[in-house]
């Protein structure tokens, strides 16, 4: 496999997201050209989302929407704009004007729970922006799009551990069938305007500048808080929980060698993305007690609507493919979270 790397202009979409940011940074080392897009919006602190951007060198007072922004930061070639998926104004000018190299589309209205009571944004977000992103591929020779999925597309699938070979015509949330419908509708446009695609399932990702939303974030809250923590399903649940450092190099790796990847006469490509190691609830939270030295109150309750008990990668493929290789065990890594935490919300 050649593993030349080839200087590219990228847009990461979801840019002021968890991994978006995370990406943009190692894009940002790696020397390529990259523009962000985000909508900034509120499903969950914004400060968080503003405070990940002035990592990047985009300051707050300049966040007019549709407009692009050339970072502060003088050794980074990035670009951000303020801008919403499916937005059909705005958006083929920014791909008319930019001429990207290869796409990224971390963007996506997240959280499964969050989807059950506010159905249409997630339609608006994940169908219709994701339609706008394929078709601004397709007018502009876009030959290459690496694009978010999720290990929820499984649904309550039995066999473990879950594989892009099983079936997932079973979603149990709306968020799920929304990222199913992204697998299909990536399918159908490598099919008909040859467009190379990569889907990637991701499997609870976490680590530092994580989603508050997310249990890393809301189990070293709540303890560090002295707050009771809401321990779903009494405890029986179990989670590829998967560093979020390991999921860029999987990322990275894939950008690096998408010339190489024998499409066959598809075009299309799923992957499972995760850590391929399962860890139950209760010893994550037990991970986070050890590096705080403070005991969980727990407060054990039922299972939730559109939850799953389990989840764990099969890594099989991306592995023969890219050489994907997770090296982040979870102690490491919940360690590396709530140092985070503790310095950026300034806790002792």
């Amino acid at each position: 496999m050649n593993n030349k790397i080839v200087r590219m202009k990228v847009l990461v979409t979801g840019a002021a997201g968890f991994i978006g940011y995370h990406l943009c940074i190692n894009l940002l080392n790696a020397n390529h050209s990259v523009v962000g897009l985000d909508n900034l919006n509120d499903y969950y602190d914004p400060n968080l989302k503003l405070a990940r951007l002035k990592q990047l060198g985009i300051q707050e007072q300049c966040l007019s929407e549709n407009v692009l922004y050339n970072s502060s930061l003088p050794t980074k070639n990035f670009k951000f704009i303020k801008l919403n998926l499916e937005d059909r104004e705005h958006l083929p000018i920014l791909f008319q004007n930019e001429k990207f190299d290869i796409v990224v589309n971390l963007a996506a209205q997240a959280g499964v729970r969050y989807s059950i009571e506010n159905p249409f944004v997630y339609a608006e977000s994940n169908v219709m922006g994701f339609l706008n992103i394929l078709e601004c591929c397709r007018n502009n020779n876009i030959e290459k799009l690496i694009f978010a999925s999720s290990s929820s597309v499984y649904g309550l699938n039995e066999k473990i551990p879950f594989s892009t070979n099983d079936n997932v015509d079973h979603p149990i949330s709306l968020y799920a069938a929304t990222k199913k419908s992204n697998e299909l509708m990536a399918h159908t446009y490598s099919h008909l305007y040859g467009i190379k695609t990569i889907g990637l399932r991701f499997f609870t990702v976490y680590g530092p500048w994580g989603r508050p939303d997310m249990a890393m974030f809301l189990f070293t809250d709540a303890v560090l808080n002295n707050k009771p923590i809401k321990v779903f399903n009494n405890g029986n649940l179990s989670r590829d929980f998967t560093y979020v450092d390991d999921i860029i190099n999987g990322i990275i790796s894939i950008i690096n060698k998408f010339d190489s990847i024998n499409f066959e006469d598809s075009n299309y490509k799923i992957y499972n993305i995760g850590n391929n190691k399962p860890v139950k609830l209760l010893e994550f939270i037990t991970e986070i007690e050890k590096t705080t030295g403070i005991t969980a109150q727990k407060e054990m309750m039922p299972m939730q609507a559109g939850d799953v008990e389990s989840t764990w990668a099969d890594i099989d493929n991306l592995i023969a493919d890219f050489d994907y290789e997770p090296k982040t065990n979870i102690s490491e890594g919940v360690a590396s979270f709530i140092e985070w935490y503790k310095e950026y919300y300034k806790k002792n």
